[in-house]
């Protein structure tokens, strides 16, 4: 078929043509956000799963439509390369500069603008205008009091004008743990004073935990939305809806064979649609065409996809993966991990926080591991271990 048309997105982050099985999540974020708006309390919220559910889509279309319920939004995203003020300090000073134009600067405003001057300041950013007349007068140097005053003052301006500001960071795993709690600590003071400040942010699975051991109250604090693989009849709609305005449709053999082979991912989801499209004839798309495509299909997650996660791997931590695709089942016991690479379990333990850290496993339960890449472990199998 034409592969101009296809109508499968198949990227990092990419909104699919039908976003199917979210529709929960997306109306709890509407929800908290225009309760915001009209002086309600809200929770904040984090969106916790694996890769290749769409965390990132998800968060890209709460922001999105936050913005046309005329919230003043600012997305980052985080990253082990940046610290978290240069991460924010951007982001803040556009959402200061945003509600600057809903209504003429007045003390409140220009008493946020200069405590991101100091906090910016304090921390060694430089950003625009905000490299001139900088002044640390404002600020104490510990992170956790100095963030705090600067979003309660970006709160009090947000309320002044009757809008909502919003943060939203997404892959927030990789705050440092005394920029986690910093940052748990400014919004656990804006919810007290009711301020209209909300936070949407989403990583990997083991943020709930690096959460609540940063602030015992984090718990009451957000909102925590488990984003997991599409069930079957969720998955068949994120198949097939995409292509009927073509009047393309498939087999009920092909339906089943890529919910089989993706597992239900979305992003897997989106890889074997584009790769049926452009490889069967059409109008329907066969079993057959979604045999080549699984072929295709592995063989381009495995050149890019997977590759490139593994290649970033140390030497000890690649050992690491290796033990546990070859442990008798995910997720894996720290025991059995240890046992295969032949080293004791206290040798071990540093390599699996090390990989934690990297995003590339967590632990599901106390002393077990698993990846946080979807069929990581068959990939390993097909490539390094065959």
């Amino acid at each position: 078929m034409n592969a101009i048309d296809n109508p499968y997105t198949p990227g990092a982050g990419v909104p699919p043509a039908v976003m199917a099985g979210r529709d929960e999540i997306i109306h709890s974020a509407n929800i908290a956000y225009n309760r915001t708006l009209k002086g309600n309390f809200a929770k904040c919220q984090l969106l916790l799963g694996l890769r290749g559910v769409g965390k990132t889509v998800l968060l890209n279309r709460i922001n999105n439509e936050a913005e046309d319920a005329g919230c003043q939004t600012a997305f980052v995203e985080a990253s082990p390369d940046i610290t978290f003020p240069e991460l924010i300090i951007p982001r803040l000073h556009s959402i200061l500069l945003k509600l600057n134009r809903k209504k003429k600067a007045g003390e409140d405003l220009t008493n946020a603008f200069n405590l991101l001057r100091g906090f910016a300041s304090m921390f060694h950013v430089k950003y625009g205008d905000l490299e001139i007349g900088i002044t640390k007068a404002l600020s104490t140097g510990k992170m956790e009091t100095d963030l705090t005053e600067l979003l309660l003052s970006i709160g009090s301006a947000a309320q002044n004008r009757r809008t909502v500001a919003i943060l939203l960071i997404d892959e927030i795993q990789y705050l440092q743990k005394k920029e986690l709690e910093a940052l748990i600590i400014a919004l656990h003071k804006i919810s007290q004073k009711r301020l209209p400040f909300l936070f949407f942010g989403a990583g990997l699975p083991q943020i709930a935990k690096l959460a609540g051991e940063a602030k015992s109250y984090a718990e009451r604090l957000f909102d925590f939305k488990t984003i997991g693989k599409l069930e079957p009849k969720q998955a068949k709609k994120a198949i097939i809806d995409p292509v009927k305005k073509y009047k393309v449709s498939y087999e009920s053999e092909a339906i089943t064979e890529i919910i089989n082979q993706t597992e239900g991912y979305p992003f897997f989801l989106q890889v074997w649609g584009s790769n049926s499209w452009d490889l069967a004839e059409g109008p329907s798309i066969t079993l057959n065409d979604i045999n080549k495509a699984t072929k295709k299909a592995l063989i381009d997650l495995d050149n890019g996809f997977y590759k490139v996660r593994y290649e970033r791997l140390t030497l000890r931590q690649q050992q690491y993966v290796l033990a546990m695709a070859k442990s008798p089942s995910l997720p894996a016991k720290s025991g059995e991990i240890a046992k295969i690479l032949k080293i004791p379990v206290k040798k071990a333990a540093p390599i699996r926080d090390e990989l934690i850290k990297k995003g590339m496993i967590y632990s599901p339960a106390f002393g077990l591991t698993a990846f946080t890449v979807p069929k990581f472990d068959a990939f390993l199998q097909r490539t390094v271990l065959n």
